[in-house]
């Protein structure tokens, strides 16, 4: 078929031209042509005649087609079958736009970064019900939160975001950017199996470098490799097998206001049940002087000063007196062995908090606070590792079979989330 946009051209033999949708051949049948194209007011014929043109397009033909041609060459709706050469030109000329709807009907994947917007912000914007700053405000789009563009109104962009979709301003936002979009996004390992092997190859053959539990979230560094990924656990970078992990691309999203007072609320909760905790805690301790002043241990016979206080100060303290204790994959003995999260969790159970046995359920208690603002007692949060900051720039944890419970630099790996009970 024709299409609009083709230019004008001529060839060494002969020509037509289009006069108000009719294509007009010299010596030849007049035939009906249903895309003609404004703006060209007069053409002339290669016989040298002038013909004036309402708006139209010459198009080439390589020989001119007698009546009975013509005839045979009408299709059942009168549409004239044009020589291959002019289908090709005409296929060079289709626009950009129509192209593209072309390759996304013939399934060519889209980047998972096109219309991701990336809130760039000191704090947050607000989504709004409508495109205008007088609507309701439906949530927050946090600074390096990401949403998805649905829609452009303006100067407003419609995305949705988490559970909240509606209107954010477009000059607070940076649209289609993928390396900004990777630098605020992790790609993610789920653990689905009880308890994953981490070896030091893509091999099952290959030594085993650590194991992680079921429900851990691992750090993905590398996906090259067909049927393992690259993770990053405590004892270092090792594969594990896209078997038993679900992949992810994880991104702060956009907080509703519901979700928003409902956080505040649970936070609060948290916060006076914990602190009431550790009063409860330390009140009995001080009601039986002995088990305040020490506590054995089963193993050295070294002695434990019990928890006192209610802060995050205390719990730290009192957390540092295991140091050089065992290191023991799904053991929770702070003087016996435990491992990263069985530590936290011990720890906090001193002080009658309650907290989960796993270092991904761990990113999800009490409520966050950003890495630079850590406090002693804060649960900081790793790649399938878990440590309470002791103040300092430090923390102390679990850390291998080999070096036990130790001190450690905050920031020795890229922190994923920081939780504060106290």
């Amino acid at each position: 078929m024709y299409r609009k946009g083709l230019r004008v051209t001529a060839c060494s033999i002969a020509s037509a031209v289009v006069l108000a949708g009719t294509a007009v051949v010299p010596g030849t049948l007049m035939v009906p042509y249903a895309a003609p194209v404004a703006g060209v007011s007069q053409a002339t014929a290669i016989d040298g005649g002038s013909v004036g043109l309402v708006s139209g397009v010459s198009l080439s033909f390589s020989k001119y087609l007698t009546q009975s041609e013509q005839s045979a060459k009408l299709t059942a709706n009168d549409t004239p079958v044009v020589q291959e050469a002019a289908d090709q030109e005409a296929e060079a000329e289709v626009p950009q736009d129509e192209a593209a709807s072309a390759a996304a009907d013939q399934g060519e994947p889209e980047s998972e970064y096109a219309n991701i917007a990336i809130a760039q912000v000191d704090n947050y914007v607000n989504i709004r019900s409508e495109a205008n700053q007088e609507s309701e405000v439906l949530g927050k789009l946090y600074n390096n939160s990401a949403a998805t563009v649905l829609a452009t109104e303006g100067d407003w962009y419609q995305i949705t975001s988490g559970t909240v979709t509606g209107y954010v301003k477009s000059e607070y936002v940076v649209r289609d950017n993928e390396e900004l979009a990777r630098s605020v996004s992790r790609r993610v390992a789920t653990v689905t199996t009880t308890t994953l092997h981490v070896r030091t190859e893509p091999s099952t053959e290959s030594k085993i470098l650590g194991s992680v539990p079921i429900e851990d979230e691992l750090t993905v560094t590398d996906e090259s490799t067909p049927g393992w990924v690259k993770v990053a656990i405590e004892e270092g970078d090792g594969y594990v097998s896209t078997d038993y992990v679900t992949l992810s691309t994880v991104y702060v999203q956009a907080e509703s206001k519901a979700e928003e007072e409902a956080r505040l609320a649970k936070e609060e909760a948290e916060r006076q049940a914990a602190q009431a905790a550790a009063a409860q805690k330390e009140a009995e301790e001080k009601a039986a002087q002995a088990a305040k002043q020490q506590s054995s241990s089963a193993s050295s016979g070294a002695s434990y000063a019990a928890p006192s206080g209610s802060g995050g100060s205390s719990v730290a303290g009192y957390a540092s007196q295991f140091i050089g204790n065992p290191y023991v994959y799904g053991g929770s003995s702070l003087t016996n062995g435990t491992d990263c999260s069985g530590f936290v969790m011990s720890v906090y159970a001193a002080f009658g908090v309650s907290l989960p046995h796993s270092s991904g359920a761990l990113q999800g208690v009490g409520y966050g606070v950003s890495a630079d603002a850590m406090q002693p007692g804060d649960i900081v949060c790793y790649s399938g590792h878990v440590g309470i900051y002791v103040g300092g720039g430090t923390i102390v944890h679990a850390s291998t079979p080999e070096s036990g419970i130790k001190y450690s630099s905050a920031n020795y790996k890229p922190i994923v989330a920081v939780r504060r009970i106290f």
